[in-house]
């Protein structure tokens, strides 16, 4: 009888012993992951843990001294700038390096080698975009420049310094979630990464749908629904400005008419995309308008609100700079930020550089393509792709003139109408210098600085706010763009002509900029850089509002105060329901809304159109918004493709106020002739239906429907923060999305001695198990700001300091 218990006891005992040595449960053994030694509960940090440490690298050529304060902010202190990037490198990956890793790995088609073939489809996509490729070219780049090359050599260095070190028990808890150990970095990741930073900034484009939006609809109609003008309400550089004859000549060519535009080809494929609302705000009031006679420099970039944060905050002090303030865990240098004489900020530029071209092959091996009047030999890149527990993928990639072959009928399958092939040309494939434009910004002591370093940021274009402690502020909507004619890359492309290829770049000194201009002030959200006499063709959809509330905010401003900056900042004033909201409210027939209707009509009325967290107005205004769209252009799209441009929402809105006879407001479905009134009506009577189900959820209030949330980059819940108590918007300066918003502000007031205020919605810690890890998302939740110390020499006493780490060889 005893024998049983036995046998039953060694049973259950080999049983587990097989199950937590084993993947049945988790894709990491369950076992290690519940080590006391080695398991998960090693990253529970306590909030007493201490980060004194000192360390001996022989790669270092002096002593380097890290001080960090109360909110874990490093302040680096080194004798020779590059052990500063050493340094860096390594604090980056003490306290980031499973971002690191998964962003580099992402950005290089890898992620199958972690999650398995779930992830297939996003790494050809990847490698058939041609981002290794094009961080080999970057790479060569930046082995080329002295600068670049030491820098990121020592970042690199410092990095590895670490990852050397790292014991199995510190691995970052998502490692030993699924079962990974950290590889060695490289420069060519330090490139990866600013080529997702590329992808992320200048990859969004919409040929494949503009293409099926220009077959779908008559000429007339697709004009109106998608206009080509140049014109803004109010543009990056003002209206007025005069611009010199441009240096480069484009010309369509003759075909164009017949064959481009003409086109009437139907594509039904759809590639993964960035976020087409990846923008920012940034702006300068020179010390005409502000309080202290210094110039106030603002920046918060509209990004993927994440945890861990995309940005890490440090100083980083040495004999030749002294700069403070937002870092690419990737990357040296500060991206934006300040130093004892200048201060800089950036929003995205917004043009299209990515372009497809139709090529012609001469047999299915494709080793020939049709080319100016000759059969051209085709390059091929074979990237194979390894598969966690499977065997490797392999992708042989056709490359010709315009750059890799994206799409055939290998990728993106039935999708595809016929056997094609599509070729993308893309202004991040050319060697660029992104690093060197930093570099040098955090050297910058004025504006010639800041003009030589900026001229080196090619792709993604930026548009570069400045501001300097002589007074001195500037503009300048920076980057290498193609000077194209009108409408060339807006649809698919025919690749058999050279003619369709871009002919040229625009000449550095043709960016608009603008320096110490008399109205006092610069700024940039997103908008259109120039006006129609701008001689160069600059695409067709930019989101005009809230440059037009920015603009409009600090022409009426003076004696502006740093605290007058954050609440403009956080300012959730809706400009675009200021403007839409009176055609509601002038055209609805009151008299056919039932009395749920009529409540969510009277409190439309009375919103005061600040987008506020416990607000009824922006919800009723949002749902309302929705469904007007939908009544007026539901009929024309019902037969549309699936995969189409949906219309600019300024389009529809200008064209209200334009014409309150506007062709779409008519129901083609209907015999009647729907009117402006009709539509309206139709449409709240539609959101009355959906409010009723939100205020039945108590999501009336904006905060509660808009549900803003910052996603753990694996999406893991207990990771992230939901239900985020945030107001603003897309059409707000504080704008703030579900999933994405500002996710850096920076205040920096020049005056003699820098007075400058922060805040991320993040930590600076990656570990989830840190108290550092979100310790910052309930300040920016609340729009409050830290002071941002730029610490000097001497204070090395300071009570803010609260932990010192010594580095020497």
């Amino acid at each position: 009888m005893k024998l049983l218990p036995c046998i039953l006891s060694a049973a259950v005992t080999t049983g587990l012993i097989i199950t937590l040595n084993s993947k049945l449960l988790l894709p990491a053994p369950l076992g290690k992951l519940l080590s006391p030694q080695h398991g998960v509960w090693q990253n529970a940090e306590n909030a007493d843990a201490t980060f004194n440490e000192t360390f001996n690298f022989p790669q270092l050529k002096g002593k380097v001294n890290v001080y960090l304060d109360d909110r874990l902010v490093p302040h680096v202190f080194a004798e020779q700038e590059n052990d500063a990037y050493f340094v860096q490198g390594y604090l980056h990956a003490k306290f980031r390096l499973w971002q690191m890793e998964l962003q580099t790995h992402a950005a290089a088609g890898r992620a199958s080698e972690i999650i398995g073939e779930k992830a297939l489809t996003h790494d050809r996509e990847f490698r058939r975009l041609g981002m290794v490729y094009a961080a080999e070219i970057s790479l060569k780049e930046m082995q080329a420049d002295p600068t670049t090359r030491a820098s990121c050599d020592a970042y690199t260095a410092g990095v590895n310094a670490y990852i050397s070190n790292i014991t199995e028990a510190k691995l970052p808890i998502e490692y030993k979630l699924i079962g990974y150990q950290p590889e060695p970095w490289t420069n060519l990741k330090t490139a990866l990464f600013l080529k997702y930073m590329s992808y992320d900034l200048a990859a969004h484009d919409d040929d494949i749908e503009m293409t099926n939006a220009k077959t779908y609809f008559s000429p007339a109609d697709f004009d109106l629904l998608y206009p080509s003008k140049q014109d803004s309400l109010d543009p990056i550089i003002p209206k007025g400005t005069i611009y010199a004859a441009p240096k480069v000549l484009v010309k369509a060519p003759a075909t164009a008419d017949s064959v481009y535009f003409a086109n009437k080809d139907l594509l039904v494929m759809q590639e993964e995309k960035p976020d087409p609302e990846n923008g920012s705000n940034n702006w300068v009031a020179a010390g005409s308008k502000t309080k202290s006679g210094a110039p106030i420099l603002c920046n918060d970039p509209h990004l993927g609100l994440n945890l861990p944060s995309l940005w890490f905050e440090m100083q980083l002090s040495t004999p030749n700079f002294n700069v403070y303030g937002a870092t690419f865990p990737g990357a040296p240098s500060v991206i934006i930020g300040f130093n004892d004489n200048v201060a800089w900020g950036v929003t995205n530029g917004g043009r299209d550089v990515r372009d497809y071209y139709e090529i012609k092959f001469k047999d299915e091996s494709r080793n020939e393509y049709w080319f100016d009047s000759a059969w051209k030999k085709t390059e091929f890149r074979t990237e194979t792709i390894k598969i966690k527990d499977q065997a490797d993928y392999i992708d042989k990639v056709a490359y010709t003139v315009f750059g890799p072959v994206m799409y055939d009928k290998t990728f993106s399958g039935s999708r595809i109408t016929g056997n094609k092939y599509y070729a993308v040309r893309w202004k991040a494939h050319d060697p660029s210098k992104e690093l060197l434009a930093f570099n040098m910004l955090n050297h910058a002591k004025n504006y010639a600085d800041y003009l030589a370093a900026v001229t080196n940021m090619h792709t993604p274009g930026q548009n570069f706010a400045f501001a300097a402690k002589n007074g001195d502020i500037a503009m300048r909507t920076q980057g290498e763009w193609p000077a194209k004619w009108k409408g060339q890359g807006d649809f698919i492309m025919p690749g058999t002509d050279s003619s369709y290829m871009w002919q040229g770049m625009i000449p550095q000194d043709e960016n608009p900029f603008q320096y110490n201009p008399e109205r006092g002030f610069v700024s940039s959200a997103n908008q259109k850089p120039a006006d129609s006499t701008y001689p160069y063709y600059l695409g067709r959809n930019y989101p005009p509002y809230r440059g037009l509330i920015i603009n409009r905010k600090l022409t009426a401003m003076s004696a502006i105060t740093p605290q007058d900056m954050m609440a403009m900042q956080t300012s959730n004033y809706d400009v675009f329901a200021e403007m839409a909201r009176p055609l509601f409210l002038k055209n609805i027939d009151e008299g056919k809304l039932d009395e749920s209707g009529k409540k969510y009509l009277d409190l439309l009325k009375k919103w005061d159109l600040n987008n506020d967290i416990n607000a009824t107005g922006p919800t009723i205004f949002s749902v309302l918004w929705t469904c007007f769209d939908s009544v007026v252009l539901r009929d024309e799209f019902k037969k549309a493709p699936q995969v189409i441009s949906h219309p600019f929402e300024s389009s529809l809105l200008d064209g209200i106020l334009r014409d309150s006879s506007y062709k779409f407001l008519d129901n083609i479905e209907t015999s009647a002739k729907e009117t402006l009134a009709d539509d309206v009506t139709a449409a709240f009577k539609a959101a009355t239906q959906q409010l009723k189900i939100e205020e039945s959820k108590s999501h009336l209030t904006w905060a509660a429907f808009k549900a803003t949330r910052i996603n753990h980059l694996a999406k893991l819940e207990p990771f992230s923060r939901l239900n985020l108590p945030v107001g603003g918007g897309s059409h707000c300066i504080n704008a703030t999305k579900s999933d994405h918003g500002p996710s850096w502000r920076m205040i920096v007031s020049l005056t003699d001695k820098t007075e400058a205020w922060g805040v991320y919605p993040g930590g600076q810690s990656g570990n989830p198990g840190s108290r550092f890890y979100d310790n910052f998302v309930d300040q920016w939740v609340a729009g409050k700001y830290y002071p941002l110390w730029m610490m000097k020499a001497g204070e090395e006493k300071d009570g803010r300091i609260k932990w010192k780490m010594s580095f020497s060889n």
